[in-house]
């Protein structure tokens, strides 16, 4: 039998209604900066047993040090070189950053890890190989996904080679990009539809819910994550929650 999880990236509204609502969140908290264990440790207490965390990964890992939301870190201390951090590099800096993430947020018990990568990260024949090369080291491939965005697909055929090679997860906005390489778990996110890269202000019409529904049917995957990330993702996903029956 197959499980459709529909949730949010991040809280809507109060943690307990949503623990009443929904199966899985995506934390937001945890890209913008280096939580502490205390708070994921409250956060894995008060949340029902079978509730389920993905958790949306530190963006040193994911992005490079002149990127505006860096501004935003408080509480991380970045001591390696800053220019060795982010774009999934197989760095001595990103690895150990890696470590030290997955230490942070284990009272979670995380069920998925998401990877966002910018929209101006290249891919090319040398990206690539440190790329495979940083997923291969960390390990855990059925359950970590990667979202690639914007010039990164310009070469699609190298993007489906990371998939291929390491086996992770490729993560997508289901009506921007088909999935690449199709794996046991389908991890979706909903920006919005429009035409640029995200489109946050959107709200999905009942004729793009029932394309949603379309599409998860369509996947073979025995788990499928559909998670909205849209100013109305409280409302659309229990909309898409009635649709589909859950």
């Amino acid at each position: 039998m197959r499980d459709i999880l529909v949730g949010t990236c991040g809280f809507p509204t109060a943690r307990s209604r949503y623990y009443s609502l929904f199966k899985v969140v995506e934390l937001q908290e945890t890209f913008y900066d280096l939580p502490t264990q205390e708070r994921m440790s409250k956060l894995g207490r008060e949340a029902p047993a079978d509730f389920q965390f993905a958790v949306k990964v530190f963006q040193g890992l994911t992005h490079t040090s002149d990127s505006p939301t860096w501004r935003r870190m408080r509480r991380a201390r970045l001591t390696g070189d800053l220019s060795n951090y982010g774009l999934l590099r197989p760095t001595r800096e990103n690895l150990e950053l890696w470590d030290e993430f997955v230490n942070v947020v284990k009272p979670l018990n995380s069920a998925f890890y998401v990877f966002q990568t910018p929209p101006s990260m290249e891919v090319n024949e040398d990206t690539v190989r440190g790329i495979i090369e940083f997923f291969r080291t960390i390990g855990g491939s059925d359950r970590i996904g990667w979202e690639p965005r914007g010039v990164s697909y310009n070469n699609v055929d190298l993007l489906r080679r990371v998939f291929e090679e390491t086996g992770i997860v490729h993560v997508v906005d289901p009506f921007k990009h088909e999935v690449l390489v199709p794996r046991d778990i389908t991890y979706f996110r909903l920006h919005g539809i429009g035409k640029g890269e995200v489109n946050y202000s959107y709200k999905y019409t009942d004729d793009d819910l029932g394309r949603l529904k379309a599409i998860v049917d369509g996947a073979e995957s025995s788990t499928v994550y559909v998670m909205f990330n849209n100013v109305h993702m409280l409302n659309d996903a229990l909309r898409f929650m009635k649709l589909i029956g859950k």
